[in-house]
C-alpha cells in the first residue's frame, strides 16, 4: 500500500462506510454527496488493494481486510480527534452539535433549560435531541451518534462513563380544589383516587407502586395508562384524576397543581450523565457536560 496517496478524509469515508455499511447512509453522515463517497471508495479500494465492502442483500458487507482495519482505524482517528480538541473552547464564538439521548421527562426536566442556557452563552451550539434506546446506546456512542445520554446511571453499559447528577424521588399531583386531596393522606384514600400511571412500551396498567401497595393489601383504580410523562400533568391539572410522577417535571406547575407527599414509601431514581471515551477529552463536548452539571446546581441555589 502507498500511503503517499492516503489523506485523512478518505481515512474519515472509510470510517462512515464501515460503521453505515451504506455509501447513502455514510455520505449523509459526512454531510458529503452519495457520488462523492462513492468516488472515495474506489479510491480506497485502490490504495488498500481490497474491494472493503461488497454489496449485500441490505447494505454492504465488509471483507476480512475491512473488518481488521476497523479497529485501529477508530483508534487513529480519535487520537487524532483528541488533538485537535485540546484547544481552548470558546463558548460565545464555537460552533457546535450535541447529540443527547434521553426520556421524554429529562427532555423537560433537564435539556430544556440547558438549551436556554446555551443560547445565552453558546449561540453557535445546537443540541440534537433523540429518544433513549438503551439496547443500541453503546453502539450508536461509539459511532459518535449519540454525545451525551441522561439516564440512571447504573444501567449503562460498563464501557461508557458516568457521572451521577441528582437523585430524582416521586410526589402525588391533584388539580388544585381536587375534592378528596388533602395535604396528608391514607393508602385507602390513595388507592380509591382515579389513577393516571405512564407506560413508557404502551398499554400497561400496572407498575411496581402496584406491588408495593398489593404488600399493603390494597389495589389503586388505575383509569388512564399514558405513553409519555409529558402528557400526565396537563390531563391532571384539567380533571380529578392524580399521578405520581418525578418532582422536577412539576416543580414549575404548582399554579394549576398540588403537590403531596405518598402516603407510603415509593422509591425514586437516579439521574447521570453517560458519555462515551471518543469524547471524553473532546474540550466542547466536556464545556457542555459541565454546563449540565451547572443547570442541575441551579436547582438548589
Amino acid at each position: 500500500m502507498d500511503s503517499k496517496r492516503l489523506d485523512l478524509n478518505l481515512l474519515v469515508t472509510l470510517e462512515a462506510l464501515l460503521v453505515e455499511q451504506n455509501v447513502t447512509k455514510a455520505a449523509a453522515r459526512l454531510h458529503l454527496s452519495q457520488p462523492a463517497v462513492s468516488a472515495q471508495l474506489s479510491r480506497l479500494r485502490d490504495v488498500f488493494g481490497d474491494p472493503l465492502l461488497v454489496p449485500a442483500q441490505r447494505g454492504m458487507t465488509p471483507t476480512a481486510k475491512a473488518v481488521e482495519l476497523l479497529g485501529p482505524l477508530r483508534q487513529a482517528l480519535d487520537s487524532v480527534r483528541a488533538t485537535v480538541a485540546l484547544q481552548d473552547f470558546e463558548p460565545a464564538t464555537a460552533r457546535l452539535t450535541v447529540t443527547i439521548a434521553c426520556t421524554d421527562y429529562l427532555q423537560a426536566a433537564v435539556v430544556q433549560p440547558l438549551v436556554q442556557m446555551l443560547r445565552a452563552s453558546a449561540p453557535g451550539v445546537r443540541v440534537a435531541i433523540r429518544n433513549l434506546e438503551m439496547a443500541h446506546l453503546e453502539e450508536q456512542m461509539a459511532r459518535g451518534d449519540v454525545d451525551l445520554a441522561l439516564m440512571t446511571p447504573a444501567a449503562a453499559p460498563p464501557s461508557l462513563r458516568t457521572r451521577h447528577l441528582f437523585d430524582e424521588r416521586y410526589v402525588l399531583i391533584g388539580r388544585r380544589g381536587h375534592p378528596r386531596l388533602r395535604d396528608v393522606i391514607t393508602v385507602e384514600e390513595f388507592a380509591q383516587l382515579e389513577h393516571v400511571i405512564v407506560s413508557l412500551r404502551g398499554g400497561d396498567f400496572q407498575t411496581p407502586v402496584d406491588d408495593a401497595l398489593a404488600a399493603l393489601g390494597h389495589a389503586r383504580n388505575v383509569v388512564l395508562s399514558a405513553a409519555s410523562f409529558l402528557f400526565v400533568p396537563e390531563v391532571v391539572a384539567q380533571s380529578d384524576f392524580v399521578a405520581l410522577v418525578p418532582e422536577r417535571l412539576v416543580l414549575n406547575r404548582t399554579d394549576k397543581l398540588q403537590l403531596i407527599e405518598p402516603p407510603f414509601p415509593v422509591e425514586g431514581f437516579a439521574v447521570g450523565m453517560v458519555w462515551h471515551g471518543r469524547s471524553h477529552a473532546h474540550s466542547g463536548q466536556r464545556w457542555i457536560r459541565e454546563t449540565v452539571v451547572s443547570v442541575v446546581d441551579a436547582w438548589t441555589q
